[in-house]
Protein backbone atom coordinates (compact mmCIF):
# COMPACT_ATOMS: atom_id res chain seq x y z
CA UNK A 1 0.00 0.00 0.00
CA UNK A 2 1.08 3.48 -0.93
CA UNK A 3 0.87 5.69 2.23
CA UNK A 4 -0.25 8.79 -0.30
CA UNK A 5 -2.86 6.32 -1.24
CA UNK A 6 -4.18 5.15 2.24
CA UNK A 7 -5.97 6.51 5.36
CA UNK A 8 -3.48 6.75 7.64
CA UNK A 9 -4.88 9.86 10.03
CA UNK A 10 -1.95 9.78 12.43
CA UNK A 11 -1.90 12.72 15.61
CA UNK A 12 1.34 14.46 16.59
CA UNK A 13 -0.09 15.25 20.08
CA UNK A 14 -1.89 12.66 22.28
CA UNK A 15 -5.56 13.11 23.28
CA UNK A 16 -6.08 14.13 26.83
CA UNK A 17 -8.74 11.37 27.28
CA UNK A 18 -6.02 8.58 26.94
CA UNK A 19 -4.87 7.23 29.83
CA UNK A 20 -2.50 4.32 29.05
CA UNK A 21 -0.26 3.52 26.46
CA UNK A 22 -2.68 1.50 24.09
CA UNK A 23 -5.11 4.35 23.78
CA UNK A 24 -2.74 6.70 23.15
CA UNK A 25 -0.83 5.04 20.58
CA UNK A 26 -3.81 3.72 19.10
CA UNK A 27 -5.52 7.13 18.51
CA UNK A 28 -1.83 8.34 17.69
CA UNK A 29 -1.51 5.80 15.04
CA UNK A 30 -4.89 6.16 13.39
CA UNK A 31 -6.47 2.78 14.02
CA UNK A 32 -9.21 3.80 15.95
CA UNK A 33 -11.75 7.22 16.44
CA UNK A 34 -14.45 7.32 19.52
CA UNK A 35 -17.50 7.44 18.35
CA UNK A 36 -19.38 7.82 21.80
CA UNK A 37 -18.46 6.79 25.41
CA UNK A 38 -16.72 3.44 25.06
CA UNK A 39 -17.67 2.66 21.54
CA UNK A 40 -14.66 3.70 18.53
CA UNK A 41 -14.68 3.05 14.68
CA UNK A 42 -11.78 0.42 14.00
CA UNK A 43 -10.27 2.88 11.22
CA UNK A 44 -8.27 1.05 8.10
CA UNK A 45 -4.63 0.49 10.28
CA UNK A 46 -6.64 -0.85 13.48
CA UNK A 47 -9.22 -2.82 11.41
CA UNK A 48 -6.17 -4.91 9.97
CA UNK A 49 -4.71 -5.62 12.66
CA UNK A 50 -8.26 -6.79 14.37
CA UNK A 51 -9.22 -8.96 11.76
CA UNK A 52 -5.39 -11.04 11.66
CA UNK A 53 -6.08 -11.49 15.14
CA UNK A 54 -9.05 -12.92 14.63
CA UNK A 55 -7.97 -15.18 11.38
CA UNK A 56 -5.34 -16.50 14.16
CA UNK A 57 -8.37 -17.33 16.57
CA UNK A 58 -10.33 -19.09 13.86
CA UNK A 59 -7.40 -21.43 13.00
CA UNK A 60 -6.27 -22.37 16.26
CA UNK A 61 -10.04 -23.13 17.10
CA UNK A 62 -10.23 -25.52 14.44
CA UNK A 63 -7.28 -27.06 15.02
CA UNK A 64 -8.93 -28.25 17.95
CA UNK A 65 -11.73 -29.34 16.66
CA UNK A 66 -14.17 -26.50 17.10
CA UNK A 67 -16.86 -25.43 14.54
CA UNK A 68 -17.59 -21.52 13.93
CA UNK A 69 -20.94 -19.91 12.83
CA UNK A 70 -22.31 -16.65 13.80
CA UNK A 71 -25.43 -15.64 16.04
CA UNK A 72 -27.07 -12.55 16.15
CA UNK A 73 -26.00 -9.22 18.37
CA UNK A 74 -29.83 -9.05 19.28
CA UNK A 75 -31.44 -11.39 21.48
CA UNK A 76 -34.72 -12.35 22.54
CA UNK A 77 -35.42 -11.38 26.51
CA UNK A 78 -37.32 -14.26 26.81
CA UNK A 79 -34.69 -16.78 26.69
CA UNK A 80 -32.90 -15.39 29.22
CA UNK A 81 -35.96 -15.38 31.04
CA UNK A 82 -35.88 -18.87 30.95
CA UNK A 83 -32.30 -19.55 31.99
CA UNK A 84 -32.91 -17.22 34.95
CA UNK A 85 -30.20 -14.29 34.10
CA UNK A 86 -32.54 -11.61 32.82
CA UNK A 87 -32.93 -9.96 35.82
CA UNK A 88 -29.73 -10.78 37.53
CA UNK A 89 -27.25 -9.51 35.05
CA UNK A 90 -27.79 -5.72 35.84
CA UNK A 91 -27.48 -2.59 34.33
CA UNK A 92 -24.45 -3.86 31.93
CA UNK A 93 -27.53 -5.25 29.66
CA UNK A 94 -28.58 -2.96 27.23
CA UNK A 95 -32.17 -3.75 26.93
CA UNK A 96 -34.24 -2.96 24.14
CA UNK A 97 -38.35 -3.12 22.83
CA UNK A 98 -38.77 -3.56 19.27
CA UNK A 99 -41.85 -1.78 17.44
CA UNK A 100 -44.26 -4.84 18.77
CA UNK A 101 -43.49 -3.95 22.34
CA UNK A 102 -41.36 -7.42 22.79
CA UNK A 103 -38.60 -7.28 25.01
CA UNK A 104 -34.82 -7.36 23.64
CA UNK A 105 -31.69 -7.06 23.78
CA UNK A 106 -28.11 -6.42 22.59
CA UNK A 107 -25.77 -10.27 23.95
CA UNK A 108 -23.34 -8.96 26.19
CA UNK A 109 -22.35 -13.53 25.97
CA UNK A 110 -24.52 -16.00 24.31
CA UNK A 111 -25.19 -19.15 26.66
CA UNK A 112 -28.57 -18.83 26.67
CA UNK A 113 -29.12 -18.57 22.70
CA UNK A 114 -26.31 -21.15 22.27
CA UNK A 115 -28.60 -23.56 24.47
CA UNK A 116 -31.55 -22.64 22.67
CA UNK A 117 -30.39 -23.85 19.34
CA UNK A 118 -28.72 -26.94 20.26
CA UNK A 119 -31.83 -28.09 22.06
CA UNK A 120 -33.70 -27.63 18.95
CA UNK A 121 -31.26 -29.67 16.83
CA UNK A 122 -29.81 -32.29 18.96
CA UNK A 123 -31.78 -34.73 21.00
CA UNK A 124 -29.45 -38.41 21.29
CA UNK A 125 -25.77 -38.81 22.71
CA UNK A 126 -24.84 -40.26 19.38
CA UNK A 127 -24.88 -36.73 18.08
CA UNK A 128 -21.97 -35.79 20.79
CA UNK A 129 -19.63 -34.01 21.68
CA UNK A 130 -20.04 -30.60 20.55
CA UNK A 131 -17.98 -27.81 20.51
CA UNK A 132 -19.77 -24.10 18.10
CA UNK A 133 -18.12 -21.21 18.38
CA UNK A 134 -18.25 -17.53 16.53
CA UNK A 135 -16.59 -14.12 16.47
CA UNK A 136 -18.87 -11.48 16.94
CA UNK A 137 -19.80 -7.66 18.73
CA UNK A 138 -20.69 -7.77 22.17
CA UNK A 139 -22.00 -4.47 23.96
CA UNK A 140 -21.76 -4.56 28.07
CA UNK A 141 -22.86 -0.78 29.19
CA UNK A 142 -20.17 -0.02 31.36
CA UNK A 143 -20.62 2.55 34.08
CA UNK A 144 -17.45 4.35 33.50
CA UNK A 145 -15.95 2.97 29.88
CA UNK A 146 -11.69 3.80 29.87
CA UNK A 147 -8.65 2.84 28.60
CA UNK A 148 -9.87 2.66 24.87
CA UNK A 149 -10.95 -0.33 23.57
CA UNK A 150 -9.42 -2.24 26.72
CA UNK A 151 -12.81 -1.54 28.77
CA UNK A 152 -14.86 -0.52 26.04
CA UNK A 153 -18.98 -0.78 25.99
CA UNK A 154 -19.02 -2.77 22.22
CA UNK A 155 -15.76 -5.23 21.73
CA UNK A 156 -15.23 -8.01 19.43
CA UNK A 157 -15.63 -11.35 20.64
CA UNK A 158 -14.88 -14.80 20.60
CA UNK A 159 -16.97 -17.03 22.25
CA UNK A 160 -17.54 -20.72 22.58
CA UNK A 161 -20.15 -23.52 23.74
CA UNK A 162 -19.03 -27.30 24.53
CA UNK A 163 -21.83 -29.76 25.26
CA UNK A 164 -20.63 -32.80 26.39
CA UNK A 165 -22.87 -36.20 27.97
CA UNK A 166 -20.82 -36.10 30.86
CA UNK A 167 -18.57 -34.45 33.29
CA UNK A 168 -15.28 -36.53 32.00
CA UNK A 169 -16.21 -35.68 28.37
CA UNK A 170 -16.82 -31.95 29.52
CA UNK A 171 -13.92 -31.28 31.07
CA UNK A 172 -11.93 -32.82 28.16
CA UNK A 173 -13.74 -29.93 26.05
CA UNK A 174 -12.22 -28.03 28.76
CA UNK A 175 -8.90 -28.56 28.47
CA UNK A 176 -8.53 -28.39 24.61
CA UNK A 177 -9.44 -24.78 24.85
CA UNK A 178 -6.98 -24.50 27.58
CA UNK A 179 -4.07 -25.80 25.38
CA UNK A 180 -5.71 -24.16 22.18
CA UNK A 181 -5.89 -20.70 23.76
CA UNK A 182 -2.13 -20.74 25.14
CA UNK A 183 -1.09 -22.10 21.07
CA UNK A 184 -2.96 -19.02 19.92
CA UNK A 185 -1.40 -16.51 21.93
CA UNK A 186 1.92 -17.80 21.31
CA UNK A 187 1.28 -17.44 18.10
CA UNK A 188 0.04 -13.62 18.61
CA UNK A 189 3.07 -12.96 20.27
CA UNK A 190 1.89 -12.85 23.83
CA UNK A 191 2.47 -14.69 27.24
CA UNK A 192 -0.47 -15.78 28.50
CA UNK A 193 -0.79 -17.15 32.08
CA UNK A 194 -3.94 -19.26 33.13
CA UNK A 195 -5.15 -18.67 36.31
CA UNK A 196 -7.90 -19.95 38.85
CA UNK A 197 -10.33 -17.42 38.53
CA UNK A 198 -13.85 -16.55 40.11
CA UNK A 199 -16.69 -17.16 37.58
CA UNK A 200 -18.97 -14.71 37.60
CA UNK A 201 -22.28 -13.88 35.98
CA UNK A 202 -21.52 -16.70 33.61
CA UNK A 203 -21.34 -18.99 36.36
CA UNK A 204 -19.81 -22.67 36.56
CA UNK A 205 -17.34 -23.80 39.57
CA UNK A 206 -14.07 -24.36 37.62
CA UNK A 207 -12.83 -21.03 35.66
CA UNK A 208 -9.27 -19.88 34.47
CA UNK A 209 -8.67 -16.43 33.05
CA UNK A 210 -5.77 -16.21 30.49
CA UNK A 211 -3.73 -12.59 31.74
CA UNK A 212 -1.17 -10.73 29.64
CA UNK A 213 1.47 -9.80 32.22
CA UNK A 214 1.51 -5.95 32.10
CA UNK A 215 1.62 -2.67 34.45
CA UNK A 216 -1.92 -1.68 33.51
CA UNK A 217 -3.32 -4.72 33.84
CA UNK A 218 -6.51 -4.06 35.76
CA UNK A 219 -5.96 -7.32 38.14
CA UNK A 220 -3.47 -7.39 40.93
CA UNK A 221 -2.06 -11.49 39.96
CA UNK A 222 0.07 -13.51 42.03
CA UNK A 223 2.04 -16.21 40.81
CA UNK A 224 4.81 -19.01 40.88
CA UNK A 225 7.49 -17.60 38.08
CA UNK A 226 8.13 -21.23 36.61
CA UNK A 227 4.48 -21.20 34.96
CA UNK A 228 5.95 -17.98 32.89
CA UNK A 229 8.37 -20.09 31.50
CA UNK A 230 6.55 -22.58 30.23
CA UNK A 231 5.90 -22.63 26.43
CA UNK A 232 4.81 -25.02 23.91
CA UNK A 233 6.36 -23.91 21.31
CA UNK A 234 6.72 -26.25 17.73
CA UNK A 235 5.24 -28.71 20.19
CA UNK A 236 2.53 -31.07 17.79
CA UNK A 237 -0.90 -31.57 20.17
CA UNK A 238 -3.56 -33.68 19.35
CA UNK A 239 -6.75 -32.69 20.64
CA UNK A 240 -8.48 -36.09 20.48
CA UNK A 241 -5.37 -37.89 23.21
CA UNK A 242 -7.61 -36.58 26.38
CA UNK A 243 -4.65 -38.46 28.66
CA UNK A 244 -2.36 -36.21 26.88
CA UNK A 245 -4.20 -32.61 27.23
CA UNK A 246 -4.56 -33.47 30.80
CA UNK A 247 -0.96 -33.49 31.32
CA UNK A 248 -0.39 -30.41 29.20
CA UNK A 249 -3.23 -28.46 31.38
CA UNK A 250 -1.47 -29.90 34.60
CA UNK A 251 2.01 -28.60 33.68
CA UNK A 252 0.16 -24.69 32.95
CA UNK A 253 -2.18 -25.00 36.29
CA UNK A 254 -0.27 -26.32 38.87
CA UNK A 255 2.53 -23.76 39.79
CA UNK A 256 0.82 -21.12 41.80
CA UNK A 257 -1.15 -18.29 39.60
CA UNK A 258 -4.38 -16.61 40.72
CA UNK A 259 -6.12 -13.23 40.46
CA UNK A 260 -6.73 -11.15 43.51
CA UNK A 261 -10.36 -12.33 43.43
CA UNK A 262 -9.47 -15.98 43.99
CA UNK A 263 -5.79 -15.19 45.42
CA UNK A 264 -5.18 -17.72 48.73
CA UNK A 265 -2.16 -16.44 50.67
CA UNK A 266 -1.26 -19.58 52.69
CA UNK A 267 -0.86 -21.36 49.37
CA UNK A 268 1.40 -18.72 47.72
CA UNK A 269 3.66 -18.53 50.63
CA UNK A 270 4.62 -22.18 50.21
CA UNK A 271 6.13 -20.77 47.27
CA UNK A 272 9.61 -20.04 47.24
CA UNK A 273 10.91 -16.89 47.84
CA UNK A 274 12.84 -16.39 44.41
CA UNK A 275 9.62 -17.48 41.97
CA UNK A 276 7.50 -15.60 43.90
CA UNK A 277 6.09 -13.08 41.46
CA UNK A 278 3.26 -10.24 42.02
CA UNK A 279 2.35 -8.26 38.89
CA UNK A 280 -0.54 -6.61 36.84
CA UNK A 281 -2.42 -8.11 34.50
CA UNK A 282 -4.89 -7.41 31.05
CA UNK A 283 -7.22 -10.31 30.71
CA UNK A 284 -7.22 -11.87 27.38
CA UNK A 285 -9.10 -14.95 27.91
CA UNK A 286 -11.81 -16.55 30.39
CA UNK A 287 -13.19 -19.84 30.11
CA UNK A 288 -15.54 -21.74 32.33
CA UNK A 289 -16.76 -25.48 33.13
CA UNK A 290 -20.64 -24.75 34.52
CA UNK A 291 -21.85 -28.30 33.71
CA UNK A 292 -25.88 -28.43 33.47
CA UNK A 293 -26.31 -24.63 34.63
CA UNK A 294 -28.05 -23.55 31.47
CA UNK A 295 -29.14 -26.81 29.69
CA UNK A 296 -31.32 -27.70 32.93
CA UNK A 297 -33.40 -24.89 33.46
CA UNK A 298 -33.69 -24.40 29.25
CA UNK A 299 -34.45 -28.10 28.28
CA UNK A 300 -31.31 -29.06 26.73
CA UNK A 301 -31.51 -32.81 26.60
CA UNK A 302 -30.31 -35.81 24.94
CA UNK A 303 -31.19 -39.35 25.42
CA UNK A 304 -28.57 -41.47 26.53
CA UNK A 305 -27.92 -45.38 25.42
CA UNK A 306 -29.69 -46.66 28.15
CA UNK A 307 -33.10 -44.34 26.96
CA UNK A 308 -32.84 -42.34 29.64
CA UNK A 309 -32.90 -38.45 29.12
CA UNK A 310 -30.17 -36.08 30.78
CA UNK A 311 -29.38 -32.48 30.33
CA UNK A 312 -25.94 -31.57 29.17
CA UNK A 313 -22.76 -30.34 30.29
CA UNK A 314 -21.72 -27.49 29.06
CA UNK A 315 -19.01 -25.10 29.10
CA UNK A 316 -18.40 -21.62 27.44
CA UNK A 317 -15.02 -20.08 26.03
CA UNK A 318 -14.17 -16.32 25.78
CA UNK A 319 -11.28 -14.86 24.03
CA UNK A 320 -11.05 -10.61 23.78
CA UNK A 321 -10.18 -10.00 20.19
CA UNK A 322 -10.74 -6.09 20.19
CA UNK A 323 -9.11 -6.19 23.55
CA UNK A 324 -5.84 -8.54 22.16
CA UNK A 325 -5.27 -5.07 20.10
CA UNK A 326 -4.55 -3.13 22.99
CA UNK A 327 -2.76 -6.01 25.08
CA UNK A 328 -0.48 -6.40 22.00
CA UNK A 329 0.71 -3.05 21.82
CA UNK A 330 0.81 -2.77 26.32
CA UNK A 331 3.09 -5.12 25.81
CA UNK A 332 5.09 -4.26 22.52
CA UNK A 333 6.44 -1.02 22.52
CA UNK A 334 8.87 2.37 22.85
CA UNK A 335 8.96 5.76 23.47
CA UNK A 336 8.48 5.99 19.66
CA UNK A 337 5.18 4.27 19.08
CA UNK A 338 4.35 0.24 18.12
CA UNK A 339 6.28 -2.54 17.72
CA UNK A 340 3.82 -5.38 16.18
CA UNK A 341 4.82 -8.87 16.31
CA UNK A 342 5.28 -10.18 12.87
CA UNK A 343 2.17 -12.81 12.91
CA UNK A 344 -0.28 -9.68 13.65
CA UNK A 345 1.58 -6.76 12.21
CA UNK A 346 -1.06 -4.80 9.21
CA UNK A 347 2.12 -4.56 7.30
CA UNK A 348 5.07 -6.58 7.77
CA UNK A 349 7.54 -3.67 6.30
CA UNK A 350 7.37 -0.30 5.60
CA UNK A 351 9.91 1.17 2.81
CA UNK A 352 11.21 4.62 3.50
CA UNK A 353 11.75 6.37 0.10
CA UNK A 354 14.80 9.20 1.74
CA UNK A 355 14.68 11.33 -1.78
CA UNK A 356 11.52 11.27 -3.07
CA UNK A 357 11.46 12.49 -6.89
CA UNK A 358 15.08 10.82 -7.43
CA UNK A 359 14.75 8.97 -10.50
CA UNK A 360 17.04 6.41 -9.08
CA UNK A 361 15.59 6.49 -5.75
CA UNK A 362 11.98 6.24 -7.09
CA UNK A 363 12.57 3.01 -8.99
CA UNK A 364 14.64 1.32 -6.82
CA UNK A 365 11.48 1.39 -4.27
CA UNK A 366 9.35 0.59 -7.20
CA UNK A 367 10.96 -2.22 -7.55
CA UNK A 368 11.38 -3.23 -3.85
CA UNK A 369 7.03 -2.44 -3.40
CA UNK A 370 6.58 -4.90 -6.56
CA UNK A 371 8.96 -7.93 -5.54
CA UNK A 372 8.04 -8.09 -1.78
CA UNK A 373 4.43 -8.00 -2.74
CA UNK A 374 5.31 -11.02 -4.60
CA UNK A 375 6.87 -12.61 -2.24
CA UNK A 376 3.55 -12.23 -0.57
CA UNK A 377 4.25 -9.59 2.28
CA UNK A 378 2.30 -6.76 2.66
CA UNK A 379 4.35 -3.47 2.05
CA UNK A 380 3.32 0.58 3.30
CA UNK A 381 5.38 2.55 1.08
CA UNK A 382 5.87 5.89 1.92
CA UNK A 383 6.15 7.40 -0.75
CA UNK A 384 5.30 11.14 0.59
CA UNK A 385 7.29 13.87 -0.91
CA UNK A 386 7.93 14.95 3.35
CA UNK A 387 11.72 14.84 5.02
CA UNK A 388 13.13 11.89 5.94
CA UNK A 389 12.07 12.49 9.78
CA UNK A 390 8.77 12.55 9.45
CA UNK A 391 8.51 9.52 7.44
CA UNK A 392 10.88 6.98 9.60
CA UNK A 393 8.70 9.17 13.01
CA UNK A 394 5.70 7.13 10.85
CA UNK A 395 7.08 3.86 10.21
CA UNK A 396 8.44 3.82 14.27
CA UNK A 397 4.41 5.22 15.48
CA UNK A 398 2.72 2.47 13.13
CA UNK A 399 4.91 -0.44 14.34
CA UNK A 400 6.15 -2.48 11.29
CA UNK A 401 8.24 -4.78 12.22
CA UNK A 402 10.86 -4.37 9.38
CA UNK A 403 11.61 -1.09 7.06
CA UNK A 404 13.51 -1.05 4.08
CA UNK A 405 15.33 2.33 4.22
CA UNK A 406 16.50 3.19 0.26
CA UNK A 407 18.42 6.42 -0.47
CA UNK A 408 20.90 7.77 -2.94
CA UNK A 409 24.20 7.26 -1.12
CA UNK A 410 23.53 3.30 -0.48
CA UNK A 411 22.44 2.78 -4.23
CA UNK A 412 25.60 4.18 -4.93
CA UNK A 413 27.17 1.39 -3.21
CA UNK A 414 24.05 -0.90 -4.52
CA UNK A 415 22.50 -1.51 -1.05
CA UNK A 416 19.59 -0.34 0.81
CA UNK A 417 19.01 -1.01 4.81
CA UNK A 418 16.87 -3.13 6.29
CA UNK A 419 16.20 -2.20 9.71
CA UNK A 420 14.32 -4.19 13.00
CA UNK A 421 11.81 -2.52 14.69
CA UNK A 422 12.28 -4.52 17.32
CA UNK A 423 15.80 -4.21 18.36
CA UNK A 424 16.73 -1.17 15.79
CA UNK A 425 19.80 -2.59 14.44
CA UNK A 426 20.17 -2.30 10.71
CA UNK A 427 22.13 -4.51 8.11
CA UNK A 428 23.07 -3.17 4.40
CA UNK A 429 22.02 -5.63 1.84
CA UNK A 430 21.24 -5.40 -1.71
CA UNK A 431 17.74 -5.12 -2.69
CA UNK A 432 17.33 -8.57 -3.54
CA UNK A 433 18.92 -9.86 -0.50
CA UNK A 434 16.38 -7.61 1.49
CA UNK A 435 13.73 -9.00 -0.13
CA UNK A 436 14.91 -12.64 0.42
CA UNK A 437 15.59 -11.95 3.64
CA UNK A 438 12.25 -10.14 4.68
CA UNK A 439 10.33 -12.94 2.33
CA UNK A 440 12.32 -15.72 5.07
CA UNK A 441 11.27 -13.74 8.09
CA UNK A 442 7.12 -13.87 7.03
CA UNK A 443 7.14 -17.14 5.23
CA UNK A 444 7.72 -18.83 8.94
CA UNK A 445 4.75 -16.76 10.73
Amino acid sequence: MRLTRYFLPVLKETPAEAQIVSHRLMLRAGMIRQSSAGIYSWLPLGFKVLRRIEQIVHEEQQKAGHIPMLMPTIQSADLWRESGRYDAYGPEMLRIRDRHDRDMLFGPTNEEMITDIFRNAVSSYRELPKTLYHVQWKFRDEIRPRFGVMRGREFLMKDGYSFDTDRESAIHAFNRHVVSYLRTFERLGLKAVPMRADAGPIGGDYSYEFLVLAETGESEVFLDRDVVELALGDREVDFTDAAALQGLVDQWTTPYARTDETHDAALFDAVPDARKVTARGIEVGHIFYFGTKYSEPMGAVVTTAEGNQVPVEMGSYGIGVSRLVAALIEANHDDKGIIWPESVAPFGVGIVNLKQGDAEADAACESLYAALGKAGVEVLYDDRDERAGAKFATMDLVGCPWRITVGPRGLAKGVVELTSRRTGESTELSPEDAVTRVAEIFAGV
